[in-house]
């Protein structure tokens, strides 16, 4: 029996219910027990959704409160110590503490999870002694069974990958804390088995990452132990996002059914499954349906990927999977009623997604001729979208032609520029600035909506637009800021706002996806070929300009920001994609330095996610990465101070790249992780301006003035002061007026202290 599954369903709803029930619990709006109730039927509307649509096995306890890593961290009861936790069911109050902060301890980490736009928060195993607070997973497949009928495949994070993702403590540590943390696991499976659960997900995708011999003894160890305590359970070893490494090692792991990637990881996987089969005591858990991008899949395609598949593995051992969760892409089509529609009929979120799933698996059982009809519409929805004059523009694909043989630079080193920027500017030691956007209010939210509903005209917004402006260019002044900025109060989203402008980008009424908590983005969609069509920022900026003496920074987002935070069209190289981008960003940056702005910053905070989860992949992307950057910079006069923005990475790996961008000053958001990106800076190098974020704009506590001077000071050890620049570490845009304004008072404090203590020895 061919079998069809998903790995996960998106968290947020169809409305993004499950955002708006998190923030009016947060705000105090709603009591606990109506929030519980709230979010319950959400999640068991996903479920039946599921049902309905034909999924043989639906998984139970992905959904979340917050975050998958931050659930398996509660359940275990690793809360940070600074959260006073006493034991037993961990409360929301000290849940959503360890997420987002509280006035006297701050939040834990959040981190990219791989190479998503998703972000986790960071488990701090120092001081911890876990414990089972509650099974997640057993409550989860029992509200499933007895609400709904349905006979759940409960989802747990995988010991390694859990371990791996986790801090506090030292490599020699790592073996003790997993010999700690398996008979937790154990105790989890053997309840699920008790209760008569089949099968159990166990996802571990660090398995796609490089693996050492002591990694594959791990993960035998893991798998052994659990095989041994729960002899009757169906385990799938399940990865994600690229082909597993160490692949003859993991199919021999005791479990009964693996789970690949044949999207992503397509050639490795599938390379790997023709050179060293498939054991014949295994399920094969085959993800041949994109769970991370928009497009609707070839059906065609894909069972002829399926049948080369099914030479190797018999079609009885098959489960149809999407390639990992669905968490990564909207909910449903069916709402896009603006779209064109040769654009809509190309797109598959999460609901088509089941649905195709469901064929897929009808066909590989009953044959091609079982969805005929769906295949030809299939065929004819692509195709139309391939001849569309969208993808066909010639002057692009020349000039991708031409700059992919070029080799873009800045025409004096930085070295050279700084002397002459310092000459013009005269900013004082510890330049203070910020990242870009300041809060927006409701009243800024609904100005933009009366503006977009056609209720006020482009006039009066724009007079709205150059209030703000005035409002928060007054502010920081006041504050004392050395470069200010505009504020950003006309844009949505800094990369929506952006793709509204060029050539080549579409925007949907419901594409919405989850970044991390309540925090919700809708990616624009690049379908076509990417275009300048006309100034973007001068009119703001210039404004802006007009009414300060002092510099204020053009504000723009990077091509590969745009490109990572998009959906992107998957017919030609995504390095193509970044040089379209990047020549359409350049013909900006000249415009902007044409108006008279001499500051200019190109915001690339998605470098990182960006990066191929193989290591030998890495060299081509940093490559293309820093060159699109260059493209868009490079045309500037040497007065002109390029400032981009990144957020934490870690920095050591890809230090050489960050350099090879030449920007003369780069801010990194590192609040939550300062110590361990000084650390990066102790063994590298690094010689052009750098702002280290000195307080955490993800949380609304007010940092004071000695927590910002100890994080300045643990900087100073590093980095040269005749180049470091003081900042919050992002942008501050989702915050509230007071803190805000607060912090930001704290900030310029901290920098007069920094700046009497530093100033001899300058």
């Amino acid at each position: 029996m061919v079998r069809s599954s998903s790995l996960g369903y998106p968290r947020i709803g169809a409305d993004r219910e499950w955002k708006k029930a998190l923030e009016a619990f947060w705000a105090g709006k709603l009591e606990e027990s109506e929030f519980e109730l709230q979010l319950q039927e959400i999640r068991l509307n996903h479920l039946r959704k599921q049902k309905e649509k034909g999924i043989d096995l639906i998984p139970v306890n992905d959904f979340s409160y917050y975050d998958h890593i931050l659930d398996t961290a509660a359940m275990f009861g690793i809360i940070p110590e600074r959260f006073a936790f006493e034991g037993g069911a961990v409360p929301l109050s000290v849940y959503y503490g360890v997420a987002r902060g509280t006035k006297n301890a701050t939040a834990s980490e959040m981190t990219k999870w791989f190479n998503t736009n998703y972000h986790y928060i960071v488990p701090e195993l120092s001081g911890a002694s876990p414990v089972i607070t509650e099974n997640k997973p057993l409550i989860a497949y029992r509200e499933a069974k007895e609400k709904l009928g349905i006979e759940g495949k409960p989802v747990i994070v995988g010991p390694l990958t859990f371990l791996k993702l986790s801090k506090g403590y030292s490599a020699s540590e790592f073996d003790t804390w997993l010999h700690t943390l398996l008979p937790l696991y154990v105790q989890i499976l053997k309840e699920l088995a008790e209760e008569g659960v089949q099968w159990v997900q166990i996802d571990e995708p660090i398995l796609v990452t490089k693996l050492s011999d002591a990694d594959v003894a791990r993960l035998k160890t893991i798998y052994e132990t659990f095989t041994e305590a729960v002899p009757g359970l169906n385990i799938v070893l399940q990865t994600y996002f690229e082909s597993v490494d160490r692949y003859a090692d993991i199919i021999s792991l005791p479990v009964q059914a693996i789970g690949l990637d044949f999207v992503h990881g397509l050639q490795g996987n599938l390379e790997a499954l023709k050179t060293f089969g498939f054991p014949a005591d295994k399920v094969l858990g085959a993800g041949v349906i994109d769970g991370r991008g928009i497009w609707k899949a070839s059906l065609r395609e894909k069972l002829a990927l399926l049948e080369e598949i099914t030479a190797l593995v018999p079609a009885e051992r098959l489960i149809v999977q999407s390639s990992s969760s669905l968490l990564h892409v909207p909910v449903s089509t069916e709402r896009e009623t603006k779209l064109e529609p040769v654009l809509k009929e190309a797109l598959a979120y999460a609901d088509e997604k089941l649905t195709e799933l469901v064929l897929l698996a009808k066909a590989v059982l009953s044959g091609r001729a079982e969805i005929a009809e769906e295949l030809e519409a299939c065929d004819r929805a692509l195709q139309a979208l391939q001849e569309s004059e969208a993808r066909s523009r010639d002057d692009i694909g020349q000039k991708v032609v031409d700059l992919r043989v070029q080799q873009p630079e800045r025409s004096r080193p930085f070295a050279q520029r700084h002397v002459a920027q310092q000459a013009k500017w005269q900013l004082p030691l510890f330049p203070t600035t910020t990242i870009g956007s300041f809060p927006q209010s409701a009243e800024v939210r609904k100005a933009r909506q009366l503006w977009r509903k056609g209720e006020w005209n482009n006039e009066q917004y724009a007079a709205f637009i150059r209030q703000q402006i005035d409002i928060w260019i007054k502010l920081q002044e006041e504050i004392e800021l050395d470069v200010l900025v505009h504020g950003e109060f006309e844009r949505t989203d800094m990369v929506e706002f952006f793709g509204e402008k060029l050539a080549g980008f579409a925007f949907t009424q419901n594409g919405w996806v989850q970044s991390y908590g309540s925090r919700c983005v809708k990616p624009p969609v690049i379908f076509g070929d990417v275009a300048f069509t006309g100034e973007m920022t001068v009119e703001e900026t210039k404004y802006a300009q007009s009414r300060t003496s002092r510099p204020v920074k053009g504000m723009l987002t990077g091509p590969i920001t745009i490109m990572n935070w998009s959906f992107v069209r998957d017919d030609i190289p995504r390095e193509d994609i970044a040089y379209q981008l990047a020549y359409a960003l350049r013909q900006e940056v000249e415009a902007l330095e044409s108006a008279g702005i001499g500051m200019i910053q190109v915001d690339e905070p998605a470098v990182r996610e960006g990066l191929p989860l193989k290591e030998e992949e890495h060299a081509g992307y940093l490559a293309w990465a820093v060159k699109a950057f260059r493209i868009a910079t490079c045309t500037v006069q040497d007065t002109t101070q390029i400032h981009t923005h990144m957020c934490y990475c870690e920095f050591h790996d890809m230090i050489d790249s960050i350099e090879a961008m030449d920007a003369d000053v780069i801010s990194i958001e590192t609040s939550r992780s300062h110590g361990e990106l000084i650390h990066s800076f102790e063994l590298n190098t690094y010689k052009l301006g750098i702002g280290l974020g000195v307080y955490d704009i993800h949380s609304p506590r007010v940092p004071s003035v000695e927590e910002m001077t100890g994080m300045i000071e643990r900087a100073l050890r590093v980095l040269d002061p005749k180049l470091f620049w003081i900042n919050p570490d992002c942008g501050l845009k989702t915050r509230g007026l007071e803190e805000t304004v607060a912090s930001l008072r704290n900030m310029v404090d901290a920098t007069k202290i920094a700046r009497d203590k530093h100033a001899a020895l300058i």
